[in-house]
């Protein structure tokens, strides 16, 4: 989830709880040898045996078209001991798409077939192989023939999200799909898409008959979704537990991102967050024209700020 869900969120996510790995960004390759600075630079978890402070495995994901270099650069990513290397098949944006890279590749499974192939030979046995796609590019036609693909070249699990590219992020997700992929590979396949709530993660793991799921969006809006998901509740993580957590993330956002896109990151979370706080919403009212990382450090932290004034008047 390039622009969001980035080092920092993964920290505070997993400290939650609930999360048994974690996928990165995606680190773009074209036609050079990334020097190891580009690795851990969107992945610096790697400087930390490739684990957030909560001790949860990342696997640094790769995005391109061209077979030789994207197995150059794991070969090189493998040497910072990743547990595991992903590959991006799914990413709908047509900038992406435009230079070959993300969903549009999903109507060439055997280009698919010849990069996984690539990259698996590259890398050491004992770091895993997985890809991430969608059912298709413009259709689902070539849906399995991308995951037998992706088998046969010697990949190790295959996350499904389920829309095409054509369906973008437009409701519903078709997690039954899901099913004839699941039943044409003996491998792991993961469920992934529209996965907002507990309900839909029992009904997404129903209809596709997955028993793991990998959570985006969902995640972001209800950082304690992963929890429970494994324990099964429906009582969301309390605010006044998330907002310490909210305070980390800001701190470590402060300290790492330019001055003037401080302020957008802590909205934008802030944002998703309403999906599922009130307080959040409150929040975000107030506090949306406001840029000065300062003045929201101090209105949303510190006393007497909206979300105090919620539960003084609740």
């Amino acid at each position: 989830m390039e622009g969001l869900l980035d080092h920092i969120l993964r920290d505070v996510l997993t400290r939650v709880g609930g999360v048994d790995r974690c996928v990165s960004e995606f680190i773009r390759v074209t036609d050079q040898l990334l020097p190891p600075r580009v690795f851990t630079r969107i992945v610096p978890e790697l400087k930390n045996g490739g684990r957030t402070r909560a001790g949860v495995p990342v696997h640094p994901q790769l995005l391109g078209s061209d077979v030789s270099c994207l197995a150059e650069n794991a070969a090189r990513l493998a040497e910072l001991k990743p547990e595991g290397i992903d590959l991006n098949f799914g990413c709908p944006a047509k900038c992406v798409n435009r230079h070959r890279g993300g969903a549009v590749l999903l109507d060439e499974p055997e280009l698919i077939h010849d990069i996984v192939a690539a990259v698996r030979r590259a890398v050491p046995a004992d770091v895993m192989v997985s890809a991430k796609m969608r059912l298709g590019y413009m259709d689902s036609h070539r849906t399995l023939d991308v995951a037998r693909a992706i088998h046969t070249a010697g990949g190790s699990e295959i996350v499904v999200h389920a829309r095409t590219k054509a369906d973008g992020y437009k409701p519903p997700a078709y997690w039954e799909r899901i099913a004839a992929v699941r039943e044409a590979v003996p491998l792991t396949v993961i469920a992934n898409g529209e996965i907002w709530t507990v309900e839909h993660a029992e009904l997404a793991r129903e209809r596709s008959g997955c028993e793991h799921l990998m959570l985006g969006r969902g995640m972001v809006a209800d950082p304690g979704l992963a929890l429970r998901v494994a324990r099964r509740r429906e009582t969301p993580l309390p605010w006044a537990e998330l907002l310490p957590l909210m305070q980390v993330f800001f701190a470590q956002v402060r300290a790492t991102v330019a001055p003037r896109h401080q302020g957008g990151r802590l909205k934008q979370w802030l944002h998703y967050l309403k999906r599922a706080y009130p307080e959040a919403d409150a929040a975000y009212a107030e506090l949306r024209t406001v840029n000065s990382a300062d003045e929201l450090e101090a209105r949303l932290f510190g006393p007497f700020g909206p979300v105090d004034r919620i539960g003084a008047m609740g």
